[in-house]
């Protein structure tokens, strides 16, 4: 009995529950039914929009971006450019303008496209023929995609100089260009420049270093805290900042503008250049070729100690004073210390050519004298052949 009484003292619990909670129910379900006051009405409305515009404005700047991309891509992409494939879905940008020979090949500093070299190509291309390309991934050069390999990665990583020498040769087989060339390289692409003709002597007749980056260059602290969170940070702030739309915003307020620009280039090309700031891929290829430059120059002082160059390639370096203007000028001191004595260590024989103010942007902004010493080389090298026919 006395269970019995439990239970029924138990359920009759249950049940006075249960009717509470439906109590509860009806009574909340009533304050939800009732109407909203106008102010109410009025703050709902003002929370929605709010919410509105910042789905907007995370969401249509990088919408918006990529769709004019896909547009600029097509129309952007200089008339006169061959897409040149090397393989594994690689496709190289390579611009050459004028005829003869010996041939002048161009490549870029690091994280630039060959729009740089415009007021050069355009000037030793009257007395010859002269190309430039983009690198794997600058430009309007594709990389190869990440499940793509031929083993070479497990020997050069991507943006690093191994790689990017072996798409050069690449580039240079199939686009038939004759050998032996003049080979010119600015900063990190006189860094390609060494690799390249270390390796493939026979194939270069001239090799000239423009403004070249010191190897041991990150021996000093201070340089290389600056590259390293400074430098790189700003750059890897552009990729996003390219990736969100955001780049193409400060464009067309005239916050941001390309680094080099102004009377130098026509329209088409400075409409180019801001193209590739709104551009994640080109922006991406860029803060990888800062990232592994270490790596990169590690490189480039192996194979100097194990394949010298050869006596027959002659060597010349153009050098300014100063890496970079933005760049604070005990920095750039160091640079240029640094710089002749690595090239006085490394090269003894080269010519050097002195440039009066000028930095890594002297073959834009100082093309004149960059296009005579060029000019001379190939002066000399038809010279040469003409004696010998």
């Amino acid at each position: 009995m006395a269970r019995r009484r439990g239970a029924a003292h138990e359920t009759a619990g249950n049940v006075q529950s249960e009717r509470k909670k439906v109590q509860v129910s009806e009574e909340y379900q009533k304050v939800s039914e009732e109407p909203l006051s106008a102010k109410q009405q009025q703050e709902k409305r003002t929370v929605a929009l709010k919410w509105k515009i910042l789905l907007l404005v995370i969401f249509l700047p990088p919408f918006l971006n990529y769709a004019s991309l896909q547009r600029e891509e097509q129309e952007l992409r200089p008339k006169d450019a061959e897409m040149i494939d090397i393989g594994l879905g690689q496709k190289i940008s390579l611009i050459c303008k004028g005829q003869g020979q010996p041939v002048v090949m161009l490549d870029a500093p690091t994280g630039m496209s060959s729009d740089i070299w415009h007021r050069v190509q355009e000037k030793v291309s009257q007395s010859t023929k002269v190309c430039a390309y983009d690198r794997a991934g600058l430009g309007f050069s594709r990389r190869a995609l990440q499940n793509e390999t031929i083993g070479m990665e497990k020997v050069w990583r991507l943006s690093t100089i191994g790689r990017m020498v072996d798409d050069l040769h690449q580039l240079v087989k199939a686009a038939g260009i004759a050998t032996p060339f003049i080979l010119v390289g600015s900063e990190l692409g006189a860094l390609n420049g060494r690799f390249y003709t270390h390796i493939y002597d026979s194939e270069v007749s001239d090799l000239v270093l423009i403004n070249p980056i010191p190897e041991d260059i990150f021996e000093d602290e201070m340089w290389e805290r600056y590259w390293y969170t400074r430098l790189l940070p700003s750059l890897q702030i552009m990729q996003l900042a390219a990736a969100t739309g955001v780049s193409r915003l400060l464009l067309i307020l005239r916050v941001l503008e390309p680094s080099f620009g102004g009377d130098i280039m026509s329209g088409e090309m400075l409409q180019r250049q801001k193209y590739l700031l709104s551009n994640p891929a080109h922006q991406s290829s860029a803060v990888d070729e800062h990232y592994f430059m270490n790596e990169s120059m590690s490189q480039v002082r192996e194979i100097s100690k194990f394949k010298l160059l050869s006596s027959r390639t002659s060597l010349s370096a153009i050098i300014g004073d100063s890496f970079d203007d933005l760049v604070p000028a005990h920095l750039n001191q160091v640079f240029a210390d640094l710089q002749r004595k690595c090239l006085k260590r490394v090269y003894p024989q080269a010519k050097l050519i002195h440039i009066q103010g000028a930095d890594r942007y002297m073959i834009s902004k100082k093309a004149s004298w960059v296009s005579k010493h060029l000019l001379e080389l190939v002066s000399k090298r038809q010279t040469k052949h003409a004696i010998r026919q």
